[in-house]
């Protein structure tokens, strides 16, 4: 292996998941985990298949799909664990299981009530039990960061003797600061033994904003796998931003000497992908992929972009995957023309998702003068995923204002293939075409987000709505966009509604790895 190279370890699925709200369905995981294959992602962690059936099957589904990626699952330190992940992980070409016990004094006393050497001696047994059913095994000391050294040295040693080819040491709870982790890791470099027949990984949490941080120092110190997300998702202050540690490298090659299979061009893709996905807006100014990170206000800025990119560009937007918006499509644009732009997105669609699309497309253009690459992407975001729905919005009159007191929505929607109209009226416009769908497709939810924002600038821009619903401790994102607000709302609300009604049970048992 080229001692420069670093392992990109995509936990997006399973960890990026955890964040509350943050839920995707099966085929929500497969596309995102087709685009993370595409970009060169070597390990996809793709859940945690003891969780549920629906994990299990999320899991088995993108194994099935995977052709060059490590799929990966996460098990426990039981057997009943490890052989479930064996099992979801099996279909794909290159598998692995990731499994994982706590060694932190304090994780051993409260959460395992184990003493020690249970603790080292069921390391041995869990890594020996999965490297008998799969040849590629990951173990992770979970709190790792916060583990006495010299008991760290032994489980390590441990669990690389029962069979594991990669060692993770885990940053749970986001405690460690860069230099202190840096050392920790190359304290392990220089006191296992047989340190050297396996790789060292690291998983770094946000919760100091220190996660990328943490993340590249210890790649200072020997380690060559880092753990990540797309858009830094993930419990509590998320984890380390997988755009970031790449992009860093690939800008700083002079302080940073190493690099990645990523291929950075498809990063505002996954990006976007996952935002749209989990409801989880990018905010303006996060790094590499925010809004605002390539742009300029600033007349001092303009000026020197102007007559010179680099004097406040330190990588290009092209290098992200990010198109200058252009408005070349309207409403006498072609299906070849659309797919073309399509492609130049980075979307592959199938004939029957490029036409509903196309139709879409064309019914924006009527209404909407300037087409922007950020509508098509909007509107292709919004849609892909609409085949199997059960529910679909049809039509909606809104009446409110202060001559309508109180706002009434007229709705139809086709439920189960017959059609249904109502009338129900709200303390506003949203919430009466939210009681009509109520009235329609009774159902008993708690609204827990409903957020706007507009996809491009102007007043007759696009309104991309976003609303989570939450039943019985599961939640759902909708998603829908439309120049009219009131419409993206009635069809955010109709996909989340979609979601819900297929939604398994999602109770993972018992807590799970950073």
């Amino acid at each position: 292996m080229d001692k420069n190279r670093v392992i990109i370890f995509d936990t997006t699925l399973r960890d990026g998941e955890q964040s509350p709200g943050a839920s995707m369905n099966l085929e929500e995981k497969v596309k995102i985990a087709q685009v993370l294959e595409e970009m060169g992602v070597d390990v996809i962690e793709a859940g945690f298949p003891i969780a549920s059936n629906g994990d299990f099957e999320a899991v088995q589904a993108v194994a099935r799909v995977a052709k060059n990626a490590t799929i990966a699952g996460l098990a426990r330190a039981t057997k009943g664990d490890i052989e479930r992940c064996a099992e979801a992980v099996r279909p794909a070409p290159n598998h692995r299981i990731h499994t994982f016990l706590s060694t932190s004094p304090l994780h051993m006393k409260y959460k395992l009530q184990m003493e020690p050497e249970k603790v080292l001696e069921k390391v041995r047994d869990s890594v020996a039990y999965a490297r008998s059913l799969v040849d590629d095994v990951e173990w992770s000391a979970e709190d790792g960061s916060r583990t006495e050294h010299d008991f760290l040295c032994r489980c390590v040693e441990a669990a690389i003797d029962a069979g594991a080819r990669t060692i993770n040491i885990p940053d749970t709870v986001g405690y460690a600061v860069p230099d202190e982790y840096a050392a920790l890791i190359a304290m392990l470099v220089n006191r296992v033994p047989n340190i050297d027949k396996a790789i060292l990984s690291v998983h770094c949490h946000n919760d100091l904003g220190l996660a990328v941080a943490n993340s590249l120092a210890a790649v200072g110190a020997g380690a060559r796998q880092i753990e990540c997300t797309v858009n830094g998702l993930g419990e509590r202050a998320g984890n380390a931003a997988m755009e970031e540690i790449v992009m860093a490298m690939r800008t700083r090659p002079d302080l940073l000497p190493y690099h990645t299979g990523v291929k950075t061009e498809h990063i505002t893709r996954a990006s976007r992908l996952v935002s749209a996905v989990t409801g989880f807006v990018v905010q303006p100014n996060k790094a590499i992929v925010g809004k605002n990170a390539f742009a300029h206000e600033s007349g001092i800025h303009q000026d020197g972009v102007l007559k010179c990119a680099q004097t406040y560009e330190i990588m290009t937007p092209e290098s992200v995957g990010l198109t200058r918006s252009n408005l070349v499509m309207g409403k006498h644009s072609g299906r070849a023309a659309f797919k073309d732009k399509l492609r130049q997105l980075g979307y592959e669609l199938g004939d029957n998702a490029v036409e509903d699309a196309f139709l879409r497309f064309k019914d924006l253009a009527d209404r909407k003068k300037d087409i922007f690459d950020e509508d098509i992407v909007a509107l292709v975001d919004e849609a892909v995923y609409r085949d199997n729905d059960r529910v679909r919005f049809r039509a909606l009159e809104v009446l409110c204002g202060t001559k309508h007191n109180p706002p009434k929505a007229e709705l139809e929607l086709e439920v189960d293939g017959a059609l249904k109209s109502v009338q129900a009226t709200g303390d506003g416009p949203v919430d009466a075409i939210f009681n009509a769908i109520k009235a329609l497709v009774p159902h008993d939810v708690r609204l827990q987000l409903f957020q706007v924002h507009a996809v491009t600038q102007g007043t007759d821009a696009q309104a991309e709505v976003t609303v989570r619903l939450e039943e019985e401790g599961k939640t759902v994102n909708g998603q829908g966009a439309d120049t009219d607000t009131m419409v993206a709302s009635a069809r955010a609300y109709v996909n989340a509604l979609n979601k819900l009604l297929v939604k398994r049970q999602k109770t993972a048992p018992g807590a799970l790895s950073a």
